[in-house]
């Protein structure tokens, strides 16, 4: 039996165009560590979670790159991130989950808590102050 880790709903952030019913899978790389092919596929159960890793990802894509939120639904079995989880919050507080499955878009958000610009800013500092081969580990 495996444990319910959460009910939802789900959400992913990114910068990439998604349709209603399309497939978003691992073996992409990483929006931090683009040496590192990624083996899951990651979300959240926050709104503003998701949104807040869409205007990370459009910041290090750069060239006017949009942010975008999804609604999306697992498409197999999940787990707690671990690359948050424990290892730098006890237990799973910011609700993210991975999945080797991929999750399938069933709607677009429009609306979350952006970054205001001085967060924005210092976000964009703190990304570019490092090489991406410099940016943490990230357990895959």
């Amino acid at each position: 039996m495996t444990e319910v880790l959460d009910e939802g709903p789900f959400f992913h952030g990114t910068v990439a165009d998604l349709r209603l019913g399309d497939l978003i899978t691992a073996g992409r790389r990483s929006n931090y560590r683009p040496d590192v092919v990624m083996n899951h596929v990651y979300f959240t159960a926050t709104v503003n979670g998701a949104g807040l890793a869409a205007e990370i990802a459009a910041e290090l894509k750069g060239g006017g790159a949009v942010p975008r939120v999804y609604a999306v639904e697992p498409t197999g079995t999940f787990e707690n991130d671990p690359n948050v989880t424990d290892k730098k919050f006890p237990g799973n507080p910011t609700r993210s989950y991975r999945s080797s499955a991929p999750l399938k878009v069933v709607g677009e958000i429009k609306e979350w808590a952006r970054l205001t610009p001085e967060a924005l800013e210092s976000w964009r500092e703190r990304l570019t102050a490092r090489p991406p081969n410099e940016r943490g580990e990230i357990i895959n």
